[in-house]
């Protein structure tokens, strides 16, 4: 079903997922359903939101000392004393995150919180460079202007790719993609198709490195999917947009105002956070649940989110032997995360050269996978260079390692990164680093071959309990942080069909390919297998 253009993107062609009706305000009816939400990143606060805006009562329960998960922001010190923003890296908000936009517009409507970016370029070892600034939106045009000019692609690559064996880039359908090459790996999909070897290491090893996962270990379903959505299933493009200020600042401490002001038309619900908190068991409690947390304290309540990580999920639900069928503990158990990342982010005594871009994607240049130059668009960055005369730069080293290494490793590792940096963007070689900050992170969900159909969904055995996060199943195509988003509505969604409440509703890019003659190409070839 499309629907027309009304403020979330320019793809007249995405596809809406209308709310099912009922009350929009559950405390007209009796007392408010009382709802826990574990975890306070983006599924957990789209869950909490889509709750509250329909008269429940929540209480949203986070580890953490700040809101955000994975896009969580906090405050660090430099050395000299100087307080500086700091977070887990570099995020980009896609035109085509539709519900994860819709969550940040509850406090900012025009999303003049987040700025566009220019261009996106991506360099090799080799020195060749792509870019997307100035491609067409529409598909197929996208990707053959694309191609056309990338010196990775030539004309001559186009003609030896095999047409059938690659339908499944252009004719994806989700989720029926993921039935037809999810045992497969990307590289190896890449390989049977005669997919350029340069364009490869370039384009598809940066999209995949961007799931925390090397093309030969990524499903090639899901490279598939991603292909989809960011470029041949839409028209929003590749540009995308970066937060004006520190994730706190720009995204979660309004919406947390947003969330625990007074009661309106809008939010008849309320809504309270406990931070630096952990839930250690679930009980069921009739038709409800009690919580236990580390503090011994418990809580007694209608309904449950569950908006963890996979290990926070993976954790609770091993110490809750109460909770779903041998069936679904098993699927829960069997999920996975991706290998180790860094972000390595340094305050440096002098500027970049002023024709650096804000953001740089990088291919074969092990171990860096992009160089941020944050006080190009993060106003706290800014501040901190203009007072000072530097620049704040940030490095990503995706999949860098199985595990979080030891410290001799890390050291390694950080001091390879800084020598890309000096390689890529000589005057840095001779700048002081002011202040540094190293963080090391492997709680991202994994992706790989086989994944897919075990993974839980939102749905569990308990009508009352439910599942949010972006490493929870969802049969539309979404990906990162619009799988969080996605998920926690739909988590709310689930809770209030029970209540008889009013859901929200939902977009998507649209769910399979656009072009006929491709879509029949690929199901002959898939029924060819």
């Amino acid at each position: 079903m499309t629907v027309p253009h009304d403020g979330l993107g320019r793809d007249r062609r995405r596809v809406r997922y209308p709310a099912a009706p009922g009350h929009r305000d559950l405390t007209e009816l009796g007392p408010a359903p009382r709802v826990a939400v574990v975890g306070a990143g983006i599924a957990g606060l789209a869950a909490a939101t889509g709750l509250a805006e329909r008269g429940c009562t929540v209480e949203v329960i986070e580890r953490e000392r700040y809101l955000g998960g994975r896009v969580g922001a906090w405050n660090e010190r430099l050395p000299d004393g100087t307080e500086v923003a700091m977070n887990r890296g570099f995020h980009a908000f896609f035109a085509q995150y539709y519900n994860l936009r819709k969550l940040l517009g509850r406090t900012d409507p025009g999303l003049d919180r987040l700025r566009r970016l220019d261009d996106y370029p991506l360099v090799d070892a080799h020195g060749r460079r792509d870019t997307f600034r100035g491609l067409p939106r529409t598909p197929p045009w996208n990707a053959l202007a694309f191609a056309l000019r990338s010196p990775t692609f030539r004309v001559r690559d186009l003609i030896r790719m095999d047409p059938r064996a690659a339908a499944p880039l252009a004719a994806v359908s989700v989720p029926g993609i993921y039935e037809w090459i999810d045992h497969l790996d990307a590289d190896t999909f890449l390989r049977e198709i005669n997919f350029p070897e340069s364009a490869r290491h370039l384009a598809f090893e940066v999209f995949s490195r961007s799931f925390f996962i090397e093309p030969r270990r990524m499903s090639a379903a899901e490279l598939a999917a991603m292909f989809h959505i960011y470029f041949l299933g839409s028209s929003e493009g590749l540009v995308f947009d970066v937060a004006r200020d520190n994730f706190d600042v720009s995204l979660w401490t309004p919406l947390e105002r947003y969330l625990t002001g007074p009661a309106s038309a809008q939010r008849p619900g309320t809504v309270r956070f406990t931070r630096g908190v952990r839930v250690e068991r679930v009980e069921r409690e009739g038709a409800g649940f009690r919580l236990t947390d580390d503090s011994g304290a418990t809580s007694s309540v209608d309904a449950l989110v569950l908006a963890t990580d996979n290990t926070g999920l993976r954790r609770l639900v091993e110490s809750s032997p109460d909770l779903g069928d041998a069936d679904w503990r098993a699927r829960v158990a069997g999920t996975a995360v991706a290998p180790a990342f860094a972000v390595q982010r340094l305050w440096l005594d002098r500027p970049v050269r002023a024709d650096r871009t804000c953001f740089l994607g990088t291919g074969g240049l092990d171990p860096l996978d992009n160089i941020s130059v944050v006080d190009r668009y993060e106003k706290q960055a800014a501040q901190w260079a203009a007072a000072t005369g530097g620049s704040v730069v940030e490095l990503h080293a995706y999949a860098v390692a199985e595990t979080v290494p030891e410290p001799r490793e890390r050291a390694a590792i950080r001091d390879r990164l800084l020598a890309r940096l000096h390689a890529m963007y000589p005057e840095t070689a001779a700048a002081t680093i002011v202040g540094e900050s190293m963080l090391w992170r492997q709680d991202c969900p994994r992706f790989s071959p086989g994944d897919f159909a075990p993974r839980p969904g939102v749905q569990t055995p308990h009508p009352r309990l439910v599942l949010a996060g972006d490493g929870i199943r969802a049969d539309l195509p979404v990906a990162l942080m619009e799988r969080a988003a996605t998920t926690g509505w739909m988590a709310a969604n689930a809770l209030l069909r029970e209540w008889g409440a009013a859901g929200h509703t939902l977009h998507s890019v649209p769910a399979q390919g656009r072009s006929t003659f491709l879509r029949t190409l690929a199901t002959r070839e898939r029924q060819a297998r």
